[in-house]
């Protein structure tokens, strides 16, 4: 029977006189015990059971059922209130209660509605011991509204643009779940551009043509009606820079459109949250959801971090690509600010979300049910936490104790209720209330006083059956008011029990824990209280383990040959084995050819398929033993050729001259398998001790077929033969008859013998003990000895079981001890035992090192010095001497952070060591303590200490800010380690040229309280490098780097800025000469050869007398784009992308100012009339054609030196 474990124990030790073992149990609250007799008898309060959530929602086309039950005796009588007042059943013929239980019915499907019965109601249980209640139920219908009537109007929106789509559903209840789906009810796919917020609202970072449908419709679903409602199509068109201008020419309105952005590539911006921080807080236990999404082209990613913390990895999930952050299980370690990253090519955005994380009530310890007998004390606690912290108020059978009757028995102090010296009419249900602004916590728990004779629940002569050297557990379930004491005694007469080999659980089970044969009979449990004694017999039979004594064995057989198993077992006579056969774990086939009889399984006309693992399982009620082989199915020998392998097993064992410790073993040789046999190895089993393990006996040589065999006291001998060759070992024979040698005293003591103490007051002696084979004979114990090593006692000594140690308590703390352990059994003493040393427990040491001196080294390093404690009052092993030193804080900084210490270990006897890693510049404190083996002393008093000033660390930040044609301004923030009192900054600077080359280097002292400064009279369009870091009067510290541009000359620059560029901006990034791009030579060769056609075309028209075509529309100037140029000047500006931010060049012939000068070029868009108000769309089309002429604006600096741009040239020869 298999029996379990109880987690508490009391363990009875030995003495030389018979004790009766004795379960003293705690005066506290009785645990009930769950057994249907005894609760039929018993007086109880009433306990809810079951009862409907406190929130909640009914379906409107369902009755009404609001459940309680509870339990009590006698059976409780129920009754309701409705929004705080009694609510009479008996007078709405819609409402009935459940017989035998408090569940409301309320028939609304006949007739009434639900919203007529919305409401807050709560039961109450009660009978002669006291009323427990439930929760405040909050009942309220569910709804699925419908959307609101509203015209959708077509949206009209360029490429690229961002969108929201807002869904505004219905509020119902419980809320709605959100999707979007078309007409088709197929879900609209969503990706990392396109997806669904938390506010159920459809978010696009940029749309594009696809997007273009009609039917983009939101539903809400609403899961508890079963029902879904669905808001108007909305339909969207994206148009491309093509269909926009088409729609500009056939004078659309610009306000008709979608959003005015332009649908150029753009950085991210958040469509939601707004702003660059925003708060969240949350309830503990609930999920976090932390949502961003943001627009741009290309499409941004999405990225979390944690500000000062990592995010929590087994509760973190990031939802809608990303977009959404959950962290399910929240606490309030999660509060902080969490921070969501959008990223594209062109920058990156962050938002702050500043997370706090609240708590409704939830337990610490909630107060359980009380059984006192009369007289008795007990108390109720009922503790709770949350944020903000609940308040706790008690009720007495749902009536506030305040208002409820005296009982002189009852005292409340806070969140604990203390009873003291209680009677019977102290029965009464007790209710805790802990709430705050976020919710409460309800619960019951009763005072049952009751007056119970002890009553035994176990079943007199329950017989319990256990396999010998397995636990035994002898059940004495009990139960009374007051608690009964409990005795276990042993025999017909009552002899009590007097081993030490017992164990007495808690619950009144008593545990052998190593069952043996003489430990069965009948054993008595007696129970006794004040009112009365009860008694019950119970019956232990200790069995004989099941044994398989052959175990199957590996075998090779030929496809086609026969193979046999075989399986002796011996088990309890008493007990009824059956024997089991399974192949590869489970059942053998269903084939003629397995056959099974007692001992043995033979498989005929083997097969391939019959190769596998082949199990032997014997098994009574008590225990089960199994044994395994493998069978190998090989292919038939074609040929009589010889056969290399290893030799046959040897057979024909034989035991002769059998003497108490040596026996001749003989054999008969197998077939050695063409390969000369070298040597047999003689193995050995120990029945008794160890059965089915083999151990090495001897090994003879290959002639020899005879070996006598040296043996040991007391083993039940099994031997068997195997023999070798040059191939391998051959598998072992049958085994040998059994040979039992006669009992003796031990030969040997146990060996790593310590004694170590884990008290300051005691002696742990410990041993490895010997094992069965060792211990020559039954009965084997230990007589264990120590005196103390110093003194003139006699040895004291004691004789325990077969167990692996011994404590010796009172001892004085850490003093040397001898010891000794010697091996007995039933036919006497092992020899004298060598003596060991050992020491009784260490302590605590007692004094303080002093004279603490410290010595500082350099701004990081110090060397303290301290006096050696006395020897004496270290009470234990020197381990060493530990340093514990801090940075010291002020009163503020103090109530702000924990004190961090650090702690440096110096091993042995020393008296100095070195303090490395300080901080420059600091103010520190130190103690020092002695450690042994027990832990720490007390601390020296705390020796202050300063290091010097250091160097500092590099500033934390360098950045270029405000530059203009002749000055750049830098600020920075100072160093995050100044290591001591800043005395200046240094700054150097230097220019870098357009081959990377760098200039004259130039050093500024800047004083040390700037943080900000102004370099003027700099080179326009000129890029520095800034060499900066901060000084104390130690000396420089780490520096930082940084590099900035000087502004371009606006007027003689503006000429050659693309549209979108405004003259005079900054030009942040490094200028690139792009007459050396090997794209624009390309281009430049490519214009030349069509100049080089059409001169030939012309020179060709001009001979045959015809006209110059594109001569005659120069003079009619009938197309703008059409670009006259110098026939002698085959160069072109080039153009930069004005997202590069890169300065605008002139070809080959541009002036080494970066000007384009009037007599550079004849033509301009001004002299067609077109002015700087011509525009390029996106992809390069001019659409100032369509806008008509407009007024010459007057332009700042001289208007006539701007360069015609490359691309309205290119456009000319189109």
């Amino acid at each position: 029977m298999q029996l379990k474990i109880m987690p508490k124990k009391k363990c009875l030790s030995a003495g030389r006189v018979p004790l009766i073992l004795f379960l003293c149990q705690m005066i506290s609250a009785l645990e009930v015990p769950l057994d249907p007799k005894l609760l039929e008898d018993l007086v109880q309060p009433p306990t809810i059971t079951q009862q409907s959530p406190k929130d909640y929602i009914i379906d409107p086309r369902e009755n009404i059922v609001i459940q309680c039950e509870a339990k009590g005796k006698p059976p409780p009588s129920f009754s309701w209130t409705r929004n705080g007042t009694h609510f009479d059943i008996d007078k709405d013929p819609l409402v009935t209660m459940k017989p035998g239980s408090g569940t409301l019915i309320i028939n609304i499907m006949s007739e009434g509605k639900a919203e007529t019965y919305e409401g807050v109601y709560q039961c109450t249980a009660r009978n002669e011991r006291g009323a427990a209640i439930s929760n405040n139920i909050v009942v309220r219908p569910s709804r699925s509204p419908l959307w609101t009537k509203e015209k959708l109007e077509p949206i009209t929106l360029q490429n690229g643009q961002p969108l929201v789509l807002p869904c505004r559903p219905p509020i119902g209840l419980p809320p709605a779940i959100i999707f979007w789906m078309d007409n088709s009810f197929q879900r609209l796919p969503q990706s990392e551009r396109v997806s669904q917020g938390l506010n159920g609202d459809l978010y696009f970072s940029n749309v594009l043509p696809e997007d273009t449908r009609e039917d983009y419709i939101c539903y809400a679903r609403f899961n508890h009606t079963q029902t879904i409602q669905q808001k108007q199509p909305i339909s969207l068109k994206v148009i491309s820079v093509d269909e926009l201008n088409d729609t500009i020419a056939a004078n659309l309105s610009d306000t008709e459109f979608y959003g005015a952005k332009s649908s150029k590539e753009r950085p991210p911006t958040f469509l939601t949250p707004e702003g660059n921080a925003s708060r969240k807080e949350e309830l503990r236990g609930n999920v976090l959801s932390l949502e961003c999404i943001a627009e741009g082209l290309p499409t941004p990613l999405i990225y979390w971090i944690k500000e000062d913390g990592t995010l929590p990895a087994n509760r973190t999930f990031y939802r809608n690509f990303q977009k959404t952050l959950q962290i399910i299980q929240v606490s309030e370690a999660d509060s902080g600010n969490y921070q969501c990253i959008a990223k594209n090519t062109l920058g990156i955005i962050r938002h702050t979300i500043s997370v706090t994380v609240k708590a409704a009530p939830y337990w610490i310890m909630a107060p359980r049910n009380l059984v006192l007998s009369p007289g008795e004390d007990g108390t109720l606690i009922c503790r709770a936490n949350g944020n903000p912290k609940p308040r706790i108020s008690w009720l007495t059978n749902g009536v506030p104790t305040e208002i409820a009757p005296d009982d002189p028995s009852r005292r409340i102090d806070g969140d604990t209720i203390i009873f003291s010296n209680v009677q019977e009419r102290s029965s009464a249900v007790y209710q805790c209330n802990a709430s705050n602004e976020y919710g409460y916590l309800l619960a019951n728990a009763f005072v049952n006083v009751l007056a119970e004779l002890p009553r035994i629940l176990t079943p007199a002569n329950t017989l319990y059956q256990v396999i010998a050297n397995r636990p035994a557990f002898l059940d004495c379930a009990f139960f009374g008011s007051p608690l009964p004491t409990i005795e276990w005694f042993k025999g017909a007469k009552g002899s009590a029990l007097h081993e030490d080999i017992y164990v007495i659980h808690e619950n009144g089970t008593l545990e052998i824990p190593v069952a043996q044969k003489d430990n069965s009979g009948t054993y008595t449990c007696v129970a006794r209280n004040k009112l009365g004694v009860a008694k019950n017999e119970v019956h232990l039979e200790i069995k004989d383990p099941t044994r398989i004594l052959k175990q199957p064995e590996y075998a090779v057989v030929q496809r086609g040959g026969r193979v046999s198993f075989e399986c002796k077992v011996k088990h309890d006579h008493t007990l009824i084995a059956t024997v089991t056969w399974l192949k590869d774990n489970g059942e053998l086939p269903n084939d003629e050819r397995f056959t099974v009889d007692k001992d043995h399984l033979v498989v005929t006309d083997v097969r391939d398929s019959d190769g596998g693992i082949y199990t032997c399982v014997a098994n009574t009620t008590l225990d089960e033993v199994s044994a395994s082989a493998v069978l190998s199915v090989v292919a038939p020998t074609p040929t009589p050729a010889p056969i290399y392998d290893v030799p046959s097993p040897p057979f024909d064992l034989e035991l002769t001259d059998q003497l108490d410790k040596s026996v001749q073993l003989s054999w008969t040789p197998g077939d050695d398998n063409n390969s000369p046999i070298t040597k047999f190895i003689i193995e050995y089993e120990d029945a008794m001790h160890e059965a089915g393990l083999w151990h090495h006996q001897a090994e003879v040589s290959g002639t020899q077929t005879t070996a006598q065999l040296k043996l040991s006291p007391y083993v039940n001998y099994s031997f068997r033969v195997m023999a070798e060759n040059s191939i391998g070992r051959s598998l072992p024979s049958e085994a040998s008859e059994q040979y039992q040698t006669k009992a003796a005293e031990p030969d040997k003591n146990p060996t790593a013998v310590e004694g170590l103490g884990s008290e300051p007051d005691n002696l742990v002696i410990t041993w490895k003990p010997l094992n069965g084979f060792e211990s020559n004979g039954p009965g084997l114990q230990y007589k264990v000895s120590w005196r103390q090593k110093d003194g003139d006692d006699e040895w004291t000594s004691v004789v325990v079981a077969n167990v692996s140690k011994y404590i010796v308590s009172g001892t004085p703390t850490f003093v040397p001890y001898l010891i000794k352990v010697q091996a007995l059994n039933v036919m006497g003493f092992a020899p004298e035992p060598a003596v060991v040393t050992g020491h009784s427990g260490e302590d605590l040491p007692m004094v303080a090192p002093g004279n603490v001196r410290v010595n500082v080294v350099n701004s990081t390093l110090a060397e303290v010095h301290w006096d050696p404690v006395p020897l004496k009052s270290i009470r234990g092993r020197l381990q060493g001497y530990r340093i514990y030193y801090w940075k010291a804080q002020s009163a503020s900084q103090r109530n702000r952070r924990h004190l961090e210490k650090k702690i440096l270990t110096f091993q042995g006897s020393k008296t100095h060591g070195m303090l490395p890693g300080l901080e420059p510049f600091s103010h520190y404190a130190l103690n020092v303590r002695v450690v042994n083996g027990k832990g720490e002393g007390p601390a020296s008093p705390d020796r202050a200490f300063s290091t010097p000033e250091g160097v500092p660390s590099a500033p934390s930040s360098l950045k270029i800010v405000n530059p203009t044609l002749d000055s750049l301004t830098l600020e920075w923030d100072p160093p995050s380690r100044p290591n001591g009192i800043l005395t200046e900054y240094t700054l150097k600077y230097q220019p870098i040229n357009s081959t990377h080359e760098l200039g004259p280097l130039i050093d500024l002292k800047i004083p040390a309280n700037k943080t900000r400064w102004t370099l003027k009279n700099l080179n326009f369009s000129t890029r520095y490098k800034f060499y900066f870091y901060a000084q104390t009067s130690v000396g420089p510290g780490s520096q930082i780097t940084e590099e900035g541009v000087t502004t371009v000359d606006e007027g003689k620059m503006a000429g050659i800025l693309p549209p979108d560029v405004g003259a005079g901006k900054a030009m942040a990034s490094r200028q690139v000469d792009i007459a050396t791009q090997g794209w624009f030579i390309g281009l430049m060769c490519a214009v030349a050869l069509l100049i080089l056609i059409l001169l030939i075309v012309c020179f060709i028209r001009r001979n045959k007398g015809g006209k110059y075509p594109v001569k005659e529309k120069e003079d009619a100037h009938a197309d703008p784009e059409i670009q006259p140029m110098k026939e002698d000047d085959g160069t072109f500006g080039e153009y930069s992308d004005a997202e590069d931010h890169k300065p605008l060049k002139k070809g080959s012939r541009t002036p080494s100012d970066r000007t384009v000068k009037k007599e550079d070029s004849d033509d301009s868009l001004v002299d067609y009339g077109e002015g700087v108000n011509g525009q390029f769309n996106e992809d390069g089309s001019f659409i100032g054609q369509y806008s008509g002429k407009k007024e010459k604006e007057p332009a700042e600096g001289n208007e006539s030196s701007e360069a015609p741009s490359p691309v309205n040239a290119m456009n000319s020869f189109v």
